[in-house]
């Protein structure tokens, strides 16, 4: 199948077309910088310059491929100079009203688990609102919410522990059904050959809902190493995020830290996925869990540490063997 992504060089998009290619299918990524993606074209995939705020790139990228399915993975980083708004509303508008001009057979979006519930949340509001223009728009869509990826957890909570940084832990705390993003991946792709998931949305939830003190445990036991906690009420990062609006250059920091209230609200991010297994003729004791994925990310880490920890032993015993400097009795 010949199918269009956009966000493919993002942290779930990569997965995406990896795992897109890997089934045989042919894949053409919209891409803002070719040169900051030629690992896709090394793939396999071929890349389309464009961009989501313009467009007439949208248009003639889908007049070019010709494909027939639409996967959207993008998304705003908070380092972006651009705004949420821009490309998560407007950008997403932009690509639908494409793909209906280019009669895409099926459009597949993905939004966020409970966004329905966060309406003052704006990327939570803005995905909220993009399903309903997705479902208003007359297309085949199916709409994927997962709750949040174990590839975050890795600079969240296991890098400051190896780091022997703090790590900052605000309000209640949240219990996420995080997934790998492979196996989100899986679902993405799986819905390509899938009309029983036409005009659905799916929570995606992982094997286990963690609270964030339960996984800097996990990661404590794992490292052998001791996690220095900073705890934080909810009323510091409002004011936080209150001082960060005042400045434009700041406004994608502001609206993440709003979306940070979503995690320390305490209402757990999960649901059941028995359903979606079935629809999806996926078989869920395959989805990787977190004790395995974080096990295999502290073992590879650590090993890593050793190795470099003995050659600089070794190099500063030559640097001794060497020194012209050295004390003769």
């Amino acid at each position: 199948m010949n199918v269009f992504i956009v966000g493919g060089t993002g942290t779930l998009g990569r997965q995406i077309v990896r795992r897109a290619l890997d089934e045989g299918h042919q894949v053409h990524c919209l891409v803002r910088s070719p040169a900051k993606a030629t690992f896709l074209r090394e793939w396999g995939a071929t890349l389309l310059q464009g961009n989501l705020c313009y467009p007439e790139s949208i248009v003639d990228a889908l007049k070019y491929c010709g494909a027939s399915v639409i996967i959207d993975a993008a998304t705003t980083r908070p380092t972006d100079t651009l705004t949420i708004e821009a490309v998560d509303w407007q950008g997403k508008v932009n690509l639908i009203q494409a793909a209906q001009a280019a009669d895409i057979q099926h459009f597949i979006f993905f939004s966020i688990m409970g966004a329905q519930d966060y309406p003052h949340v704006p990327l939570m509001q803005i995905k909220q609102c993009t399903e309903d223009f997705l479902r208003e728009s007359g297309l085949n869509y199916t709409i994927l919410r997962p709750s949040g990826f174990f590839q975050g957890i890795i600079g969240q909570y296991a890098i400051p522990i190896l780091e022997n940084h703090s790590i900052w832990v605000m309000g209640e705390s949240t219990a996420i059904a995080y997934m790998d993003t492979q196996d989100v991946a899986k679902f993405a792709v799986r819905c390509l050959d899938r009309a029983a998931t036409y005009g659905q949305a799916f929570d995606l939830a992982g094997p286990e809902a963690w609270t964030a003190d339960q996984i800097i445990k996990l990661c404590e036991n794992l490292s052998g190493q001791e996690a220095k906690i900073t705890r934080l009420p909810i009323g510091v990062l409002r004011a936080t995020r209150q001082l960060t609006q005042w400045f434009q250059w700041t406004w994608n920091i502001s609206d993440r830290l709003a979306f940070t209230e979503v995690i320390a609200s305490g209402t757990s991010l999960n649901a059941p996925m028995e359903e979606v297994y079935r629809v999806f003729d996926l078989d869920p004791t395959e989805t990787l869990t977190l004790e395995a994925y974080l096990q295999e990310y502290f073992t590879r880490i650590l090993r890593k540490l050793k190795e470099l920890d003995y050659e600089k032993v070794k190099q500063k015993k030559a640097s001794r063997k060497r020194s012209p400097f050295k004390s003769t009795p």
